[in-house]
């Protein structure tokens, strides 16, 4: 009985701050604005940048479907768009918590009967909820974009996107989560969250790829969970492009060139890193996230 009055607690909680978030548009309007900016940027500005890198490791003089290229270039885009917003909008979406701490409501929550636990978990599962929605939308936006220059993606890629989708927003809200818990004002989560956006998208080897990095960097930075959220949206991104390349008779040693320059591939000290292992990676760092957001919630409530 106390644990089905608990959980009714858990969901009212997980309504109560889900519809806090999505009652401000202007929060809404802000986790949407930046990837977009990036997606608007991409399709006026930087578009031929992209192209020309994908063609430069075609032989010389050979040409594809433009449709092809357009593609690529953009699945290229929006793996790196969905892979980064999946932790810095879970960030950004995690200011309800922050409010609360701010206008004194939490306060009142451990006053009332429930329990210090049940409060961060719902806390937690909004914030996993909203980013996953804001992403979602991303992807619906994106993939429209797609559609209209170039769609190349096979329909089990598609599902695994979602997949995707799904495990690097656990990953972002699980990191949003430990950080976040040490949080209590406005200013400090602006300053996570702008430190997080301007950084998280380099160190994960989204916006620019690891091949342009020095090899003892890029064995640095690969041993970050972040960057293999980024490998399985690389992969299922653009290996439905690839094979399309590969169709239009673009050489095997183009193909394997473009795989590694744009970190289709991972190599860590030289050996690549299977697709299978880069999931086991990344869900290995939301088990130990997971664990470390335990213990804090734990911590924090016996000092109540």
């Amino acid at each position: 009985m106390t644990a089905t009055v608990e959980c009714k607690k858990l969901i009212s909680l997980v309504g109560r701050n889900t519809k806090c978030y999505f009652k401000d548009k202007f929060l809404f309007f802000v986790s949407m604005i930046t990837p977009l900016i990036l997606l608007v940027l991409f399709a006026t500005f930087l578009r031929n940048v992209y192209i020309d890198s994908f063609k430069s490791a075609f032989p010389e003089g050979f040409t594809v479907n433009n449709r092809v290229l357009e593609g690529i270039t953009g699945a290229w885009l929006m793996s790196s768009i969905l892979s980064v917003s999946s932790v810095t909008v879970a960030f950004c979406s995690n200011v309800v918590m922050i409010n609360d701490k701010i206008d004194g409501n939490l306060n009142d929550f451990r006053v009332s009967p429930v329990k210090g636990v049940t409060i961060s978990i719902a806390y937690f599962i909004s914030n996993f909820f909203v980013t996953l929605i804001v992403m979602l939308c991303l992807m619906l936006i994106g993939h429209i974009y797609l559609a209209a220059v170039g769609w190349y993606i096979p329909a089990t890629d598609a599902l695994m996107i979602i997949v995707d989708i799904f495990c690097c927003t656990l990953f972002g809200t699980l990191l949003a989560g430990v950080v976040e818990s040490f949080i209590s004002s406005q200013g400090g989560l602006s300053a996570v969250s702008t430190l997080v956006s301007s950084m998280y998208g380099f160190i994960c080897g989204a916006y620019m790829p690891f091949s342009q990095f020095s090899e003892g960097l890029r064995n640095v930075l690969c041993c970050l969970p972040g960057t293999y959220g980024v490998g399985i949206m690389r992969n299922h991104y653009m290996s439905g492009y690839l094979i399309a390349l590969g169709d239009e008779g673009v050489p095997q040693e183009a193909l394997n060139a473009i795989r590694e320059n744009f970190d289709i591939t991972i190599k860590v000290f030289g050996t690549e890193i299977p697709l299978g292992a880069m999931y086991g990676i990344l869900l290995g760092a939301c088990a130990v996230l997971l664990a470390a957001y335990v213990t804090v919630v734990i911590l924090k409530n016996k000092r109540k």
